[in-house]
């Protein structure tokens, strides 16, 4: 089907026939799939259909009918699916590999989205954060792709045993494409500092968070990387918002659900900036399934909510808070100078403790990532991975 490498499913097709607009198979697993006739003749993978060399779609839907005539039906002897279709006279052939199909199964779709929904996690993260050396990422792709995974799967990685020199942030992130550049800069330095225009550069203590939920696109990835740190204090602190968000859909739909239909406004300024946006504080994708969080309280403009609704705003926002400083759903750790910490903006709220800035120097630089780029790598080097197997 114009792809670099083969699919991942296992399943073959044990029967298929045309019938009522549609061909009807059955895998060896017992899942029975439909596919509409004008999907698999848009889907064509033939020289005539795609780009021999982009493998782009080069077949134009409107040149066919939308009632097509339905195709002839067989399974090949190495498991593929060959359709006839019956075209200006002749006969064009179309080939779809079965685990191509598998994983474009639209009529499972509910069911396969649910398994690759994200895994909540809580306190029992608290030592177990994935961990991936700097030598092994830098120096190796099945590092750098362990490292991506659990970047994807649990929105958190840690990267240990890096050099301290101003500048391995970048290294690192080289390794995957580029950073994000937002009012902040390509990076920036979480340091205490005189007149700071964001609470991350002071020394005070940080509620859990998201960076730039003001921001209409906010950065996707953050990454925290430790050049120094001798204070006294100032402990990371990681929440899964997700694993909040379910908790609370449980105990308390209705405020859930205000959560993720209120709009909320969100507003940075300073000398220089005045970037606003208004979005729930919890987000959904098309299937119903949480897509991001956006939770920071200093950054959170003057409410802008229906009268009848405001007092439950109020109450849905304070339980949800509250769940968000509960233990049971928070891990808390130190950096130290070389180790870097990664996680999913949109997902994993973070915070500080409270730090002396008389006691030592704490410097860590910042940068975000766009998950464009971070599973567009992970797919690459999985690709690259399954290539070498079946080699």
């Amino acid at each position: 089907m114009g792809e670099f490498a083969p699919s991942r499913a296992a399943q073959r097709i044990v029967a298929a026939t045309a019938e009522d607009g549609a061909v009807a198979l059955t895998w060896d697993d017992g899942r029975t799939s439909r596919f509409h006739h004008l999907w698999l003749r848009d889907n064509c993978a033939c020289a005539q259909c795609r780009h021999p060399q982009t493998r782009e779609r080069t077949f134009e839907l409107l040149d066919l009918p939308e009632e097509l005539d339905p195709p002839r039906v067989e399974l090949r002897p190495d498991g593929a699916l060959r359709l006839l279709w019956p075209e200006n006279g002749g006969w064009h052939e179309s080939l779809f590999d079965p685990a191509w199909l598998r994983e474009r199964d639209y009529t499972n779709r509910a069911a396969d989205t649910e398994s690759r929904r994200a895994r909540p996690w809580g306190a029992e993260m608290q030592g177990a954060i994935p961990s991936v050396s700097y030598a092994e990422l830098m120096e190796s792709d099945a590092g750098l792709r362990r490292w991506l995974h659990a970047l994807s799967e649990h929105g958190l990685a840690l990267l240990s045993d890096g050099p301290t020199a101003e500048g391995s942030l970048l290294d690192v992130v080289g390794r995957v494409g580029w950073a994000r550049e937002t009012n902040f800069g390509h990076t920036f330095d979480v340091v205490s500092k005189p007149n700071p225009n964001n609470a991350a550069y002071t020394a005070i203590k940080l509620e859990p968070h998201v960076d730039l939920p003001n921001w209409q696109r906010p950065p996707d990835f953050q990454l925290l990387y430790c050049l120094e740190n001798g204070a006294t204090g100032g402990a990371s602190i990681l929440t899964d918002g997700f694993a909040v968000a379910e908790a609370l859909q449980r105990e308390d739909p209705e405020a859930f659900e205000v959560l993720a239909t209120q709009p909320v406004d969100f507003r940075f300024q300073d000398e220089e900036s005045d970037i606003r946006f208004r979005a729930p504080t919890i987000g959904r994708d098309a299937d119903g399934a949480l897509c991001e969080i956006r939770f920071n309280n200093w950054i959170r403009d003057a409410l802008d909510v229906p009268p009848a609704r405001m007092q439950a705003f109020y109450a849905a926002y304070r339980k949800f808070w509250t769940m968000l400083r509960d233990p049971h759903f928070m891990i808390r750790f130190t950096l130290g100078p070389g180790q870097m910490i990664a996680f999913d903006n949109l997902r994993v709220l973070h915070g500080r403790d409270a730090f002396d800035p008389n006691s030592g120097r704490r410097h860590l630089q910042g940068c975000y990532l766009d998950r464009d780029l971070v599973m567009s790598r992970l797919r690459v080097l999985e690709r690259t991975t399954r290539l070498s197997e079946s080699a």
